[in-house]
């Protein structure tokens, strides 16, 4: 195949080694600063530009952007994909995941499992904040830092509020988040590719600091993950719409807590703490599905009218529990189910005599006005456009 690699260092570590691992399996590949392309929407066809001159074909694009080019980088990260050249992570992935309170609210809405966080826009509402949290000490966080940058622990209320004012006032938009004392310093950096977690590693802060970023003299080893945090790093990848990506999560009581989901992360560290082809495994992914690739399932079955793809919950319609999915009247209504996902296990193309539990989600296609009429407390009329009204609008003159 022939791969972009999108970065702005190609003498990095993990720029150089994703290049060396595609050229040993027989690739083209050419590493292309992100800033240089220019995109291109006069023509009838979607096109790029790099340093002044159209773009050649590409199977395959490896976004390396970092967090200072987010948004010309997604940018051109979606141009890619309106050229239909495949890339393991979307434009809509890589925006999900930079900013950490739109991360936070898409995986807590499935049920991931994450320290306690608020957020709050002013000095009023953050010793409220403090408290839902669990009460000090807090770690605060800067929306958009990384590598432990704008990461600040916080040890009393007090102190909190200072550090969001002074914040605040510098325009800065902050986390508030619940400190994992259990965690004791120490987190996991899982590296999700495709669907499997190819390689893990416990980060350990150093001295007295609690973060545990390498880059903040932190160190790390090889740890194998129980099938447990692998399942949650996996689904956490896949929820943000990552196919390549860093899950950071913390050791808690009560299993894993996800922290962030990067988009582009460091091979170095990984790498040498397990002794594993990281880069290789990225690339063979890519190669993978060049060869035959994945489509968005959502996008492709709702272009026609009246028809889509929805979750249906099976708890919010106790008709369903218990029935098999042929005895449910789903087909009758002209639905048909595409996965059931039951905890963390996902049952594709589930047999007709498979019993409805409570709590199971239905990834459902069929029309969309009779899914939502199985959701009784939610169901809304299709709006009527009413007409102008007979008088003028009054207008302040």
């Amino acid at each position: 195949m022939k791969l972009a690699i999108l970065s702005r260092a190609p003498q990095a570590y993990s720029t150089q080694r994703l290049r060396a691992a595609a050229l040993d399996r027989g690739h083209e590949v050419k590493v292309l600063n992100t800033l240089r392309f220019a995109i291109d929407l006069s023509g009838e066809d979607p096109d790029l530009l790099y340093r002044g001159k159209l773009l050649s074909d590409y199977d395959a694009v490896l976004p390396r952007i970092g967090n200072s080019i987010t948004y010309y980088g997604t940018a051109v990260v979606r141009q890619f994909e309106q050229m239909d050249v495949y890339t393991p992570n979307t434009a809509n992935g890589i925006t999900n995941s930079r900013d950490k309170l739109r991360a936070n609210q898409i995986l807590s809405r499935h049920d991931i499992g994450m320290p306690a966080t608020t957020f709050v826009a002013g000095r009023n509402d953050v010793r409220g904040a403090i408290e839902r949290v669990g009460g000090a000490p807090v770690v605060i966080k800067l929306l958009e830092g990384t590598q432990g940058i704008g990461v600040i622990l916080a040890p009393e209320a007090k102190v909190a509020e200072s550090i969001v004012e002074t914040l605040h006032s510098t325009k800065q938009n902050v986390l508030i988040q619940r400190f994992i004392a259990e965690s004791r310093g120490r987190d996991i950096r899982a590296l999700v590719v495709g669907d499997r977690v190819v390689a893990a590693m416990r980060r350990t802060a150093s001295g007295d600091e609690f973060r545990s970023n390498v880059h903040r003299g932190g160190t790390v080893e090889k740890v194998t993950l129980s099938p447990e945090y692998e399942a949650v790093a996996v689904r956490s990848a896949q929820i943000m719409g990552l196919k390549v990506a860093g899950v950071d999560m913390l050791e808690g009581n009560d299993g894993p807590l996800v922290m962030e989901v990067n988009s582009s992360p460091g091979l170095e560290g990984v790498e040498r703490a397990t002794g594993l082809d990281i880069a290789g495994a990225v690339v063979d992914f890519i190669a993978n599905q060049v060869a035959f690739p994945e489509i968005d399932v959502r996008q492709r079955l709702s272009v026609s009218t009246g028809y889509g793809v929805a979750e249906l919950l099976v708890h919010t319609n106790a008709d369903l529990v218990g029935k098999t999915i042929k005895e449910s009247g789903l087909w009758d209504r002209d639905i048909t189910v595409l996965t059931l996902h039951r905890d963390s296990n996902v049952i594709p193309n589930p047999r007709s005599g498979v019993a409805l539990e409570p709590g199971d989600r239905l990834l459902c296609f069929g029309k969309l006005e009779e899914m939502r009429s199985m959701i009784p407390e939610r169901r809304k009329r299709r709006a009527k456009v009413r007409k102008l009204p007979k008088e003028p609008l009054q207008t302040e003159g």
